[in-house]
């Protein structure tokens, strides 16, 4: 049974920093931030019920790369009965339906990782909660934690070393590309396809750590989170929840609409009401709303999907976004497999319809997306789950020293494919800068 201890952190600020730092150099960690978004823009829509929430060290994990993932999921899940932290990765589709992927994926996370973090903490303002097991830690091995987590150095801010970063999908492919999508649409093959292009650095070396402290600096989103599995890291700023599961509630808040903020009020307000008007960005956010309500009505009770926001526009450092809010109670109990194989991969990142959708991703996409535009997250010790949308994220595999970042965008019949270019730009800014590579930024 794990038990709770609670301390009052005297310098909130720099006590995270030593945290993340401490945290980022174990081999297993999950670290979920969100970064104060409420307060910061007086807002409630993330549901979050921490500040920061992480799990450290493990005591037992599950890796899974089969088609026996769904049984061997849900009982890891439900024996554990503890809190679990991990990841999904994009390509379980290739389980969930009769779909392949061929192309690389150059970071390789594990399709499925779940693990029980010897430590559980859980940061509310200046209260931390540290949560342990009583049979593997005793009260002074937490209390020694705490002391070493205080005194532990800052990050160093060092500069990343990432040169020769190179697009697997250059401009001018891109925009051929998206002119054949949208052939597809004008057959009538599909309404909107998310088309993604990877940006892949090699011979690359960071420091983790900084490296994401200064991602969320610069996009302080509410669903970030640094990730490690050994040599793999997963730094990410996620302004977008997949899923959230609350008793027998199950909220989805997929994001599709993007403008950039204005250089003063009177521009940002403009910008706000144009992305509201805009009937391209609308009808993207619209039609993924749609697929939504569908997806969660293979589970729900009847009657019960409800969209609680259509086409909310909320703010963000660099950019405004169109979200949705959709919510349903849940048809009895519910496994979290069955759960996976009726949302996943969420709409934001396919498009409609889902199936077709993502064949079409396959074919003019050039990178597996891996554990992009898949989902990290946490589960509660009575299956209460929130997992995010991996986006706005660097991928890092430090042994092989090859960093990866994807951007993209939901083509419509709407579309202009130099401006959906202009937007991935536009997404990818903070990744450029917090790496340095503000001149191929603005080269593009």
């Amino acid at each position: 049974m794990r038990r709770f201890t609670t301390f009052k952190i005297d310098h909130p600020e720099d006590f995270r920093k030593r945290f993340f730092n401490w945290a980022g150099n174990l081999p297993i960690s999950c670290v979920l931030d969100s970064n104060d978004y409420a307060s910061r823009y007086s807002h409630s829509f993330s549901r979050h019920s921490y500040d920061l929430l992480a799990g450290t060290g493990c005591l037992k994990n599950l890796t899974l790369a089969d088609r026996e993932w769904q049984k061997a999921l849900d009982k890891f899940l439900s024996e554990s009965n503890d809190w679990i932290f991990g990841h999904v990765g994009y390509d379980l589709k290739n389980e969930i339906e009769d779909l392949t992927s061929s192309h690389p994926d150059r970071i390789d996370f594990p399709l499925i990782y779940f693990f029980v973090p010897e430590y559980v903490f859980i940061i509310k303002k200046n209260i931390l909660e540290i949560g342990w097991h009583s049979e593997v830690t005793n009260s002074d091995d937490v209390a020694s934690v705490i002391k070493e987590i205080i005194t532990y150095p800052l990050p160093e801010a060092d500069r990343p070393s990432v040169s020769g970063i190179n697009e697997v999908i250059p401009e001018t492919d891109y925009l051929r590309a998206v002119e054949k999508i949208m052939e597809h649409i004008r057959k009538g093959d599909i309404y909107e396809v998310n088309f993604c292009l990877e940006f892949l650095a090699e011979k690359a070396i960071i420091d983790p750590v900084s490296t994401w402290i200064r991602l969320i600096e610069e996009s302080p989103t509410p669903f970030s989170c640094f990730y490690r599995i050994n040599d793999k890291y997963l730094l990410c700023a996620s302004p977008e929840r997949f899923l959230k599961k609350t008793g027998n509630m199950i909220y989805s808040q997929p994001i599709k609409g993007t403008s950039a903020r204005g250089a003063t009020l009177q521009d940002d307000r403009f910008a706000r009401e144009a992305l509201r008007n805009d009937p391209k960005e609308r009808a993207e956010n619209i039609m993924i709303t749609d697929l939504v309500r569908n997806d969660l009505s293979k589970i729900a009770s009847k009657g019960s999907v409800k969209v609680n926001e259509l086409c909310g526009i909320y703010p963000f450092p660099r950019v405004f976004q169109m979200q949705s809010d959709i919510s349903a109670e849940l048809s009895g109990k519910t496994d979290f497999s069955r759960i996976l194989e009726s949302t996943f991969p969420m709409g934001s990142m396919t498009g409609a319809p889902k199936m077709k959708a993502m064949e079409i991703i396959e074919q003019y996409e050039k990178s597996r997306r891996g554990l992009y535009s898949g989902t990290v997250g946490y589960f509660t010790p009575g299956l209460d789950f929130d997992f995010n949308v991996v986006i706005r994220s660097i991928q890092y595999n430090r042994a092989e020293e090859c960093l990866s970042f994807m951007v993209g965008g939901a083509i419509t019949n709407q579309s202009i494919p130099v401006r959906e270019y202009q937007e991935c730009m536009l997404k990818a800014g903070a990744v450029f800068k917090v790496l340095g590579l503000e001149s191929h930024l603005s080269s593009t």
